[in-house]
């Protein structure tokens, strides 16, 4: 049986996302979307400046009528985070947490930007100087160095299996796992020494990290902390591929007015594509974005069968 390729694959389930879904959906192109929509910035924030919404309206209200709109019109929803992304030929091969592939001829990155911090003594202070937000941007720095993760969902349990490749030691900070069961597994059998029941209390160094401090006040001896709280972000998975920043402060994703990057067949909308931080903006790159890569999969569709 052949492999399944699905013209339009979203990352992300915010309004950018799931816009971009109805667009897509709706020019008769097979769409998935992947993530999780109460992770969105707007599932817990009030809208009261949003064209044809009167009064002040919940962000989950608004969130779940949307989910249900682009159900009805059918595309797939897959409630997992990405792992893994990579490109073969003029394909997209995506690994998500259940370990299952999905194999797409276009992407939509509409996650958001925004790196979540711990907020702890040192973080500040020593990022850049083994603190990181990347495990697949900084592992290769830390070859047959002790070094630790923190976070309790699939890009921390994801990131610190990929550590165990460099570093001689690895430790995983965790208040209480959600990773999928598959990725539960694979850390099982992984060298990876799990600290589950606590968290991160202070970050130990002067110009480098030396240590971290758990709130059971053991320390442990580490050159490197990464902090990876909640999914593999969007502007992690896409510079590791060589989508291109913006040139001035590389915090977003570059696009065009067709909200392509400098990748064909890959496209970005929302937050993710720079400011202003608004849903309508976002609802409106989500627009084009699902309708430029529908139309760029038909194409490449007419193309594999001429």
């Amino acid at each position: 049986m052949s492999e399944r390729i699905i013209d339009v694959l979203i990352i992300g389930s915010g309004p950018a996302g799931l816009q971009a879904a109805v667009h897509a959906v709706r020019k008769k192109a097979e769409v998935v979307v992947l993530g999780k929509v109460e992770r969105s910035s707007i599932y817990g924030a009030h809208v009261e400046n949003y064209l044809c919404v009167p009064g002040v309206t919940e962000g989950r209200e608004l969130m779940a009528t949307a989910l249900e709109q682009v159900r009805k019109f059918g595309a797939e929803v897959i409630t997992e985070d990405v792992l893994n992304i990579e490109q073969e030929d003029t394909l997209y091969k995506v690994k998500i947490e259940s370990g299952r592939q999905l194999v797409s001829r276009t992407l939509i990155f509409a996650t958001g930007n925004a790196r979540k911090k711990l907020k702890v003594k040192g973080e500040k202070e020593l990022s850049g100087k083994g603190v990181s937000y990347c495990v697949d941007c900084d592992a290769n720095f830390y070859r047959n160095a002790k070094v630790a993760v923190v976070g309790n969902e699939s890009a921390a349990v994801d990131g610190a299996i990929t550590l165990t490749r460099y570093a001689s030691e690895v430790h995983l900070v965790a208040r209480q796992l959600e990773a999928s069961p598959e990725l539960r597994e694979e850390l099982a059998q992984s060298t990876v020494t799990l600290h589950e029941g606590q968290w991160v209390k202070e970050i130990q160094g002067d110009n480098a990290v030396t240590g971290v401090l758990l709130e059971n006040d053991e320390t442990l001896t580490v050159e490197g902390l990464f902090i990876e709280l909640g999914a593999k972000g969007a502007m992690d998975l896409a510079a590791t591929m060589g989508v291109a920043m913006d040139p001035e402060t590389f915090s977003f994703i570059a696009t065009n007015k067709q909200q392509e990057t400098n990748m064909a067949g890959i496209y970005a909308a929302g937050d993710i594509a720079g400011p202003p931080w608004q849903m309508a903006k976002a609802v409106g790159e989500g627009c084009v974005a699902g309708w430029e890569a529908a139309n760029f999969a038909a194409k490449q569709k007419r193309a594999d069968t001429a």
